[in-house]
């Protein structure tokens, strides 16, 4: 199953992270299939390539909790799909 989810970047205590479709039986920082993002939680800042976002979406792609509430605060998925 692909998994939308987050790769650690960054050094210590000052992470960012990329937002990437794995197979979800891959390492967290292994070799990702597509990167569809960037994630900076200090300076609260959000990138995402919204056209392969869908396209991921739509070949059942699973997101992540927290790369859900990203895509739901990009209006990529409706409120409803949070948790």
């Amino acid at each position: 199953m692909i998994k939308l989810r987050l790769k650690r970047y960054g050094k210590k205590r000052n992470a960012t992270y990329r937002i990437v479709a794995m197979n979800n039986t891959d390492r967290r920082d292994g070799r990702a299939l597509e990167e569809l993002g960037f994630y900076d939680p200090i300076h609260n800042e959000v990138r995402l390539k919204e056209e392969a976002i869908k396209r991921r979406l739509a070949q059942g792609a699973q997101p992540t909790d927290t790369v859900r509430r990203l895509f739901v605060k990009a209006n990529l998925l409706p409120e409803t799909a949070q948790k």
